[in-house]
């Protein structure tokens, strides 16, 4: 495997959030009655025309920016095909200029992936094959619900720059996150409105060249997508180790015996037969509307991350897991409200993993406090923070409720010597360079002062001790 390099791009199909339909009044909504949001529109009944959803623009264009896309004019075209969930037997989506080019991802790591370009497009129908597993070879008849069809859809083209299964995962993640901050999208992947395509090759390690790729489709999450694209992989690896070549295909993901099957050929765009959308004029937002669209963009993940590494110092896995979960406008108002950086951050990434209930910014606050001045230990903390989320309060009123009463000096020192002299040949150990043994000293000590001990506290005399 280390003689080969994995090449993916990814094709994500995003559902925006509108009201309605790309090209009709009908509802846009997911989990209703089968073929009720339906019109003549996206029916394709003769005599009937597409009019642009202007929202949908917008959302487009705001996703756009926010991947650093250059929005451009651009134009519609017919995408032609014979398959029952269109009925007029084409799609209208956007071809050789489409209204977002060139933009990035970045990732947690810092990788940048580049964007090739994100364009509008309409959503096809879903299909149901009955009987059988499900697919269409095995099915004893098919059902089509219209309800998707003429959904508005942007689908995010990356270039090929993906190296392996887990950064295809957290490309969809990061690209998930900046869908949720813009609101273009629930990106709900188990509904349907987020769904990725990925298209895999292999070469030789070192060079240049690509290699003949493969489009696997049916990816549902990111979990199905990483055994993909490694299942792929090792596919094509072996079929090239036994000198045969990879033939260009689009090949369906089975969850069930973690295998991709052959699909069909893979088409190209002359299969397809576009041609310009007659229906449609050319879209050329005004450089207002573009402005305003980028002036009311928030704050991205990827800006959120530097901000919160560069105020508290923390590292890039701690601040990746603190944005993730929202909690880094809870760690920077605490830290202005005097809080302590190093412990907020370790319980924003360690002990708030769900909700923060009842917690506010003045408490948390105070809690660390508490901890950097040695009041109380880290499994202190833990628990009148467990409590503040429950039920809130005063930390220090709840540390008191809780029977957790800062040590004396004196007292950790003598529970300190204390524990020294009943063990001398650990304490022999520790003095020979056994850091094994530190565990064991914090332990005793620990129980000695009914868990009331600060474990640092007490590591620190006994360096002390072993230094004098």
């Amino acid at each position: 495997m280390s003689e080969w390099e994995t090449v993916v791009g990814l094709e994500v199909h995003c559902e925006l959030a509108t009201a309605s339909k790309l090209f009709c009044g009908c509802r846009n909504a997911f989990g209703d009655e089968p073929n009720t949001n339906v019109c003549p529109v996206c029916l394709g009944l003769p005599g009937s025309l597409p009019v642009l959803n202007r929202g949908a623009v917008e959302l487009a264009m705001r996703l756009g920016l926010a991947l650093g896309c250059e929005v451009r004019p651009s134009t519609f075209h017919r995408k032609n095909y014979f398959y029952p969930d269109m009925p007029k037997d084409y799609q209208i989506s956007q071809y050789d200029e489409p209204i977002n080019v060139d933009g990035v991802i970045e990732l947690p790591d810092g990788t940048r992936i580049g964007v090739e370009r994100a364009h509008l497009e309409e959503d096809t129908g879903k299909s149901t094959h009955v009987g059988g597993g499900g697919r269409i070879h095995e099915a004893d008849r098919s059902l089509v619900d219209y309800n998707r069809a003429g959904v508005p859809l942007v689908e995010i083209v990356s270039r090929p720059d993906l190296r392996s299964a887990e950064q295809a995962k957290a490309y969809v993640n990061e690209l998930r996150a900046v869908l949720l901050a813009t609101g273009a999208s629930d990106a709900r992947m188990e509904e349907g409105s987020m769904r990725v395509d990925a298209n895999v090759s292999v070469r030789p390690a070192g060079s240049s060249t690509f290699g003949t790729r493969c489009e696997v489709k049916n990816l549902n999450s990111t979990r199905s997508l990483a055994r993909a694209i490694d299942y792929e992989t090792r596919r094509q690896i072996e079929l090239l180790t036994d000198g045969e070549p990879v033939v260009q295909q689009t090949r369906h993901w089975d969850e069930a015996d973690g295998r991709t099957h052959p699909l069909r050929s893979k088409e190209e765009a002359f299969d397809y037969r576009y041609f310009p959308e007659p229906d449609l004029v050319a879209l050329a937002p005004l450089e207002e509307w573009q402005a305003a669209v980028a002036e009311a963009l928030p704050l991205l993940p990827a800006a959120r991350r530097r901000r919160l590494a560069d105020v508290t110092g923390a590292g890039i896995a701690s601040v990746a897991v603190v944005v993730e979960r929202g909690l880094d406008h809870l760690v920077l108002a605490a830290m202005e409200a005097g809080g302590d950086a190093g412990r907020l951050m370790v319980h924003a990434e360690h002990d708030l993993a769900g909700t923060t209930g009842a917690l506010d910014v003045d408490a948390f606050a105070g809690l660390t406090r508490m901890e950097a001045d040695g009041a109380l230990t880290a499994t202190q903390a833990k628990a009148v923070l467990a409590e503040l989320v429950a039920n809130g309060g005063d930390p220090q009123a709840v540390a008191a409720a809780l029977g957790y009463e800062a040590l004396s000096g004196d007292v950790l020192a003598e529970a300190v010597d204390a524990a020294v002299a009943a063990n001398p040949g650990a304490w022999d150990r520790f003095l020979a360079g056994d850091t094994k043994v530190t565990g064991f000293f914090v332990g005793q000590v620990m129980k000695a002062t009914a868990g009331k001990a600060d474990g640092k506290a007490v590591t620190a005399l006994l360096r002390q001790r072993a230094a004098g």
